[in-house]
């Protein structure tokens, strides 16, 4: 695997902040001003600004904007210094054509368009994570790889959202078909099979799909039935198994669409032992066989990447959370480790092996020996 040189993994850095700052900018004009609010104990950044007068109004109307946690460093640095955070438009689209010459994939036009609407009503704000092939995309910046071509492609946008957030927020997105409809005025609304009032995705004429899901963590009664998602603009949500372990502790990168889009993603090693499972899970669907070749093909990259990146530890302890999650995840986890190569496999059992020691654990309790069993036999034939 070949790794980006140092000078474009410093640009994709410098690019990945100024697209905070731009987003920051966006999302909270100067004339307003930030405030704690406490909910159930823990302290959150909010907004107060003021939209200009109309229809003959004498006064600005007042509004309130849901920022993030307190405990947030980025959030509460930015927050500080938010009236000084402004960047260049077109400085950013120039590094974003630097980064495209390097080998960087972006997304098609209508993707990134997307994105970029959904960013605009708040979907990252709100604490939603863009996750599938879309969010693999942005780890060739973030790691300073040059990952394989065949797994970057994608038809459609997954976003997730934590059920519990989505309640809690007290604030939500402007509807989601109308911001949809900004982009592409052929979306529509896809109504549920399990309840035709719900619907968690929206289709365009030519089937290109932006879908929400959250996990479920609850009954196993929750599957199959869309959940109410408060801060999504009135869209709901399809509940998935295993879902909550991809989503936790997500991470910043970045999209190179026009100037930049900043984006929330999940953790790349969580990503990769997620994508693991998800290639033995899909075996049951129809057209199953292609998306799990997929699935692995974007796990094994990934393997590499990550001990490339010094962040085997990292990878390694991923794995040891979802293993520690009982018999199912352990089975799929099995099964999906059979669909990479040897090599992969290696750079996830080093990684395992590394983030054990750390821990004062031993591999053998988490589906792999302290060295290759090929080694092994090559050893005692010495």
């Amino acid at each position: 695997m070949d790794q980006i040189g140092i000078t474009h993994q410093t640009i994709f850095a410098d690019l990945l902040q100024k697209c905070l700052d731009a987003a920051f900018d966006e999302e909270f004009p100067e004339n307003g001003s930030f405030t704690h609010q406490t909910h159930n104990g823990k302290n959150y950044w909010y907004y107060l600004g003021y939209a200009g007068s109309s229809g003959g109004q004498t006064k600005a109307r007042k509004y309130t904007k849901y920022v993030g946690p307190a405990d947030d460093p980025e959030i509460t640095k930015r927050v500080e210094a938010f009236k000084h955070s402004k960047s260049s438009y077109k400085e950013r689209r120039s590094l974003v054509a630097s980064l495209r010459q390097v080998g960087i994939p972006n997304p098609p036009a209508l993707v990134g368009d997307v994105v970029e609407a959904l960013w605009k009503a708040g979907i990252f704000r709100l604490r939603g994570v863009l996750i599938g092939t879309l969010a693999y995309q942005t780890y060739a910046g973030l790691l300073g790889v040059k990952l394989p071509s065949a797994p970057i492609m994608t038809g459609d946008v997954d976003f997730a959202q934590f059920h519990a957030v989505s309640m809690l927020l007290e604030d939500t997105m402007p509807p989601m078909l109308e911001t949809l409809k900004a982009v592409d005025e052929t979306f529509r609304e896809r109504p549920h099979q399990a309840d035709s009032r719900a619907t968690t995705a929206f289709v365009n004429a030519k089937d290109f799909t932006v879908e929400f899901l959250t996990p479920n963590r609850g009954s196993d009664d929750n599957t199959g039935h869309p959940a109410k998602m408060p801060a999504l603009g009135g869209a709901w949500a399809e509940p998935l198994r295993y879902l909550d372990f991809l989503i936790r502790n997500p991470v910043r990168s970045l999209l190179l669409h026009k100037g930049g889009i900043a984006v929330t993603v999940p953790a790349p090693e969580r990503f990769a032992v997620h994508k693991l499972m998800v290639a033995d899970l899909r075996l049951k669907d129809p057209n199953g066989l292609t998306k799990a070749r997929k699935d692995a093909l974007q796990a094994g990259s990934l393997f590499e990447a990550l001990v490339l990146n010094s962040m085997g530890s990292d990878l390694g302890l991923a794995w040891m959370e979802a293993w520690d999650r009982g018999p199912n995840w352990r089975a799929h986890l099995s099964a999906g480790l059979k669909r990479v190569t040897s090599a992969q496999k290696d750079f996830l059992r080093r990684s395992v092996v590394e983030a054990c020691k750390e821990e004062n654990k031993s591999p053998g309790d988490y589906g792999f020996a302290e060295e290759p069993e090929e080694e092994k036999t090559h050893a005692a034939t010495l």
